[in-house]
């Protein structure tokens, strides 16, 4: 069996679910090659890199000025199709295809012409919108009523200066996948799955797929990171991110760090140098770890993480600290709620902090650390689905 994947990364954020699903692949004797545009891939997954630099440059500019993320990088796709072809995969898998990196209605063509099955892991909610990629913070519904228009995020990515397409790009992506008679689609949780029911992708066959992770990587460890930053026995409160946007709750720290006493240090990972700059005393900010290892390092150096975001597919940090050994409390919204049990933290209202300093004050007085033996997300598990997955449709 030949599986070929299409991603924007090729080793960071959804890159690494591609990157697991291919290495699962060989450790079961089948063949893979991860196809991705940014970022780059490890030594021992074969691969083909999409376009380059100046071209995600400049369909990042074209898609500025005329909202149609996914309608240019023409020279990169065709030269993609061409691999593909070449290669001859018994499946395509397709992961986020926004990116400014792919031409999505080329794609489609050839995959509505090459009838093989194709499996498209839908992230986050990008596929069935005119624009957004969330929607929840906006309170909009309009994709699931008379169809995308007058978009109230068109400057949020994919950012849109002056141009609102969204009704076209709405009609046009309702097109294209029904085009597919062998798409088949995995929701990442129980929550956008139940969204789809409402989408126009509500006929097309779905399932969920939890996203996994590498205990060997994720699991209880030391570390001198409360030496490093001089934490010494406070209580550390956890925020990790790759990105801190609005919606990952960046705001909602900073009104935490004034709610909890000075026995207590808000910790946040994958800030940029500004955000750091802005935090006040009472915070530490960190940029970008040197790998997964010491991320787990230091979510096990935590007493709790504090997830803030108010709009998640799914929820990884949530599922990271968890097989460290360490609690979470995080947002009643989207999918986030899927990933902590009763036994591995608290779920609490958005925005409400009280509550959520009153949770956080409770895991840190009972020192509650859930039971690692027992965790539900390791990808040996999650990604054996996909290859039942791959096994019924060929």
């Amino acid at each position: 069996m030949k599986v070929l994947q299409i991603n924007t990364f090729g080793n960071l954020s959804t890159g690494k679910i591609a990157v697991d699903i291919y290495r699962t692949l060989k450790a079961r004797g089948h063949e893979g090659v991860v196809a991705f545009a940014r970022n780059d891939v490890p030594g021992d997954v074969p691969s083909i890199r999409i376009g380059n630099s100046f071209s995600i440059y400049a369909d990042g500019v074209f898609t500025r000025f005329t909202d149609k993320a996914g309608h240019y990088s023409k020279g990169a796709t065709a030269k993609l199709i061409e691999q593909i072809k070449d290669y001859d995969p018994d499946i395509i898998h397709l992961h986020n295809l926004h990116g400014y990196y792919i031409n999505v209605p080329m794609l489609f063509e050839y995959l509505a012409e090459a009838d093989k099955p194709v499996v498209w892991t839908l992230h986050d909610c990008w596929a069935y919108t005119g624009h957004c990629c969330y929607y929840s913070m906006a309170e909009c519904s309009k994709w699931r009523q008379e169809g995308c228009s007058r978009c109230p995020q068109k400057k949020s990515y994919p950012a849109s200066l002056f141009k609102d397409n969204s009704a076209k790009n709405f009609s046009e992506k309702n097109q294209m996948v029904h085009s597919v008679k062998g798409l088949n689609l995995v929701c990442v949780s129980n929550w956008l799955n139940n969204e789809l029911k409402d989408s126009f992708l509500k006929d097309l066959p779905s399932r969920v797929i939890y996203n996994g992770i590498d205990t060997n990587v994720f699991k209880p460890s030391s570390c001198d990171f409360r030496m490093k930053y001089d934490v010494g026995d406070k209580a550390v409160v956890l925020g990790v991110a790759s990105t801190w946007d609005t919606r990952k709750g960046l705001a909602d720290f900073i009104e935490l760090s004034k709610i909890l006493d000075d026995r207590y240090k808000i910790v946040l990972v994958g800030l940029n140098d500004k955000q750091k700059a802005s935090l006040p005393d009472n915070m530490i900010g960190i940029g970008r770890t040197d790998g997964p290892k010491e991320l787990a390092g230091i979510y096990s150096a935590a007493n709790v993480l504090f997830n803030a975001s108010v709009e998640e597919t799914f929820g990884l940090p949530n599922i990271e600290a968890i097989a460290c050994g360490t609690p979470v409390v995080a947002y009643n919204c989207t999918g986030i709620p899927e990933t902590v049990t009763e036994n591995e933290g608290y779920i609490v209202e958005p925005h409400d902090l009280m509550s959520a300093a009153d949770r956080i004050r409770t895991i840190c007085e009972q020192r509650r650390r859930p039971d690692v033996s027992s965790f539900r997300f390791p990808k040996d598990k999650t990604y054996e689905a996909y290859m039942k997955l791959y096994e019924e449709l060929i």
